[in-house]
């Protein structure tokens, strides 16, 4: 008896769509994106258009132009700092032979095709299951676009797009990157994560699941992917490495203020609305160490249950809560579990599950913290003397959203992680289809 292979649900190869179907849903986010095309290519805030892939562009030409990449910053009004891992700077030099009006469409459009097929993976359960799945696939796509993640990330050109996919599709169809062998005959499982993480250092909360899932290969070809970046950009550009690893790499004031609204991260809400000093220190670990055990316990058990996309979205939130800086942006990594618990929720026809998805995406796609952050900060006072002059505190409930909403995702997942059987309990427990 074979045994079911380690993907999502159960879904088989017969489920991937054909050539043609991709035209479908990629029209769709086309057409419906045209408002946001309109407003953020046609018409930009030129002191916000595409800012942050301006600065990698940036890093790319101080490569080039043999300046200190991590002492430059971009043009005023914004005058941002380059905040990633040198092996980034390096991968940002074939942007800066770009014209960067050009690269702008091009990131726009770029980012669009990654979210079209990061639903394509993540609501392979649904899709498999309905008829015109291209129109459902299309419309789930458009629907993730318009979330607060995406058109931050399309308005200021982020990576968060292509790093998600990325550790996606090492994640959760390792059935695929198995498949694929690299020069040597090594398979390109880990590898994937391994780049994500020599970008943007955050993605190495994957290293850690890979080695608490006992995904001993996985997590060793990941560590050598980014030990290799390192020691490759060290030697190929020493002072780079040496100016990020002992200095930039400390500097958390180089990534904005991080007490703003935009941060969502737990050490965000603290600095927000307290407490300080020790007990602040303390309150954080201890949230942190919750957060951390909780997360990585659930996304074992969804892994030794084969609930892959599961096991992605629980480790997604734990490196987006436990981080120091976790920008509206960044909660793009919740984005496939929207997704997976929509999906999940109409295969088993369970509407709990899919209003729970339904409510996620909604809170990310108000801008509920932007109105809040108005409503503390429209006297000019700092958030805590703000809740002391109005007598309402509750107005830190909505500055907060995001890493609320982060920490409910967390625990309701977590549950489902450990009250959800495994796939061929399920299969076993299915009814017997009647042949007629």
């Amino acid at each position: 008896m074979r045994c079911p292979s380690r993907h999502n649900g159960g879904v088989t190869s017969s489920s991937r769509a054909a050539p043609r179907t991709w035209a479908v849903p990629i029209l769709i986010v086309l057409v419906g994106t045209v408002p946001l095309a309109y407003a953020f290519l046609l018409s930009p805030d030129s002191g916000h258009w595409m800012v942050d892939l301006r600065v990698y562009r940036e890093a790319g030409i101080s490569l080039l132009d043999g300046r200190a990449v991590y002492d430059h910053v971009t043009p005023p009004p914004q005058e941002l700092p380059f905040t990633y891992p040198p092996f980034a700077a390096l991968l940002a030099i074939p942007l800066a032979w770009v014209p960067f009006t050009v690269l702008g469409w091009i990131w726009f459009y770029a980012q669009l095709v990654a979210i079209v097929v990061t639903v394509r993976i993540a609501a392979a359960p649904l899709l498999a299951r309905v008829e015109r799945h291209g129109v459902v696939w299309g419309l789930l796509a458009l629907a993730i676009t318009y979330t607060l993640p995406v058109t931050d990330g399309l308005r200021f050109g982020q990576v968060n797009a292509f790093l998600v996919l990325a550790v996606l599709i090492d994640v959760a169809r390792p059935d695929l990157v198995r498949r694929i062998r690299l020069p040597g005959g090594f398979p390109l499982h880990g590898v994937l994560v391994g780049l994500a993480t020599a970008i943007k250092l955050t993605p190495g909360v994957f290293i850690i699941y890979f080695l608490v899932t006992r995904q001993w290969r996985a997590a060793a070809t990941s560590i050598v992917t980014v030990a290799v970046s390192i020691v490759g950009v060290l030697l190929i550009a020493p002072r780079l490495s040496l100016d990020f690893w002992t200095d930039a790499l400390f500097a958390s004031d180089r990534l904005g203020h991080n007490d703003g609204t935009a941060n969502q991260s737990i050490r965000a809400v603290i600095l927000r609305v307290g407490p300080e000093g020790t007990l602040g220190t303390l309150l954080l670990l201890g949230l942190i160490a919750v957060v951390v055990i909780i997360g990585y316990a659930a996304a074992k058990r969804a892994y030794d249950h084969h609930e892959l996309l599961l096991a992605f979205t629980l480790v997604a939130m734990v490196g987006v809560l436990v981080s120091p800086v976790s920008w509206s942006h960044h909660f793009h990594w919740l984005l496939p579990g929207v997704c997976w618990l929509v999906a999940r929720g109409f295969v088993t026809r369970d509407r709990r599950v899919i209003a729970a998805g339904a409510a996620v995406w909604l809170i990310l796609t108000l801008h509920i913290t932007w109105w809040a952050h108005w409503r503390l900060m429209g006297n000019g006072h700092a958030v805590f003397d703000r809740h002391l002059a109005t007598g309402n505190p509750l107005w830190a409930v909505p500055h907060n959203a995001l890493a609320l909403v982060g920490l409910l995702t967390l625990f309701g997942l977590a549950r489902m992680a450990w009250t959800t059987p495994k796939v061929e309990d399920r299969q076993r427990s299915a009814p017997t289809p009647s042949r007629r």
